[in-house]
């Protein structure tokens, strides 16, 4: 029998074989998607597609095999129908929140013109790129104020995307309410928990009652529902105009540098030419033995690259165990860069370049 480095060769030159295909057959698709597009027809022909299905099984004598390529066939059709709606309807950018919030604003500058799409939280909208519904997720890593979003530095532990490009957001917060009212009859206000905590001496000094929400824009639409004037919300401009409120005081957020980081992932990482003064994301975890994190720390600085922040992260599934991320400046695709992973390999126990891109 073969020994195991033989075997994967003939699996890698399979694979070369079957990315070549899939070149092909795009290329192929390209020219469905023009057709139907120029005669308005729709992306999915459910007929067409099980004729094929039905006609492709035969093409494979064993049965187990059989099996398993019509689901193989199936998820190519998948991809070709979302490649086609690409082409059509252009890029899809997934976002947490609902329209108006920070991050709709955000994924508009950083894909103007694409399909901007709402998801409920930011696990869905993170997933929804995995799954290949959306092309990119857009979602906030870090506030000037309030410090680091535990939730995306979790999935960016965690998930398969790759942060290509960052921005900044300024934040601007607005006491909004239902036309009619005024600040003397608020009593309570509603939002997300860190647009509350970036505003809480106005909050304090005003004595309003305040409650929690999933989003900005989420509690300036739940304030429009209930057009009750002593609900307000705190907010964008958008949202305010988005769900027809009315702004009872502007800039209310303790600082004036109050800024949003988001970040842009996608399937895969990008691949245009890097400069030194890019930055990059990593996640590491470290041996459970004295000094591993020093040890880390060091290869990084050792290797000429500078970090802008080091953070950990309780780990989910193990008590009192933690994950740690940091950025860097540098372009980690030089060789140096790539010595300094492959050094930095054999003190971490785990270890993940989430992607590199450049400064705005």
């Amino acid at each position: 029998m073969d020994d195991l480095k033989q075997i994967r060769e003939e699996i890698d030159k399979a694979d070369r074989a079957i990315a070549e295909q899939f070149c092909r057959r795009m290329k192929a698709v390209e020219k469905v998607a023009a057709y139907k597009g120029a005669r308005g027809l729709p992306v999915l022909d459910a007929e067409r597609e099980e004729q094929i299905l039905k006609r492709n099984c035969t093409w494979i004598e064993n049965p187990v095999l059989r099996e398993y390529y019509t689901g193989f066939q199936r998820r190519v059709m998948e991809i070709s129908r979302a490649y086609q709606e690409r082409i059509l309807q252009g890029e899809k950018i997934a976002y947490a929140g609902v329209r108006g919030a920070f991050a709709d604003l955000a994924a508009q500058k950083l894909f103007p013109g694409a399909v901007c799409i709402a998801y409920p939280d930011f696990a869905s909208a993170y997933e929804a790129v995995v799954q290949g519904e959306c092309d990119h997720v857009v979602l906030p890593v870090e506030n000037s104020f309030a410090g680091e979003v535990g939730v995306v530095c979790d999935l960016l532990f965690s998930g398969p995307l790759y942060i290509n490009r960052m921005m900044n957001l300024s934040v601007t917060h607005h006491l909004m309410a239902p036309k009619g009212s005024n600040l003397a009859a608020v009593k309570k206000v509603v939002s997300h928990p860190q647009a509350l905590a970036q505003c809480a001496p106005y909050l304090r000094a005003h004595g309003f009652e305040t409650e929690e929400f999933a989003n900005t824009a989420l509690a300036a639409k739940y304030v429009a529902e209930q057009n009750d004037p002593t609900l307000a919300a705190i907010g964008t401009e958008e949202a305010a105009n988005l769900y027809g409120l009315e702004i009872l005081a502007k800039g209310i957020n303790e600082s004036d540098r109050n800024t949003t980081r988001f970040a842009a992932l996608s399937r895969v990482e990008s691949t245009e030419p890097r400069q030194e003064d890019d930055r990059f994301f990593l996640v590491f975890t470290v041996k459970n033995q004295a000094g591993a994190l020093a040890d880390a720390i060091q290869i990084i600085g050792r290797y000429g690259f500078n970090m802008r922040g080091l953070h950990s992260r309780p780990m989910k599934t193990l008590v009192w165990q933690y994950y740690f991320y940091l950025e860097c400046e540098g372009n980690i695709r030089s060789e140096l860069g790539k010595e300094m992973l492959s050094r930095l390999g054999t003190v971490c126990d785990k270890l993940k370049l989430v992607g590199s891109y450049p400064t705005d």
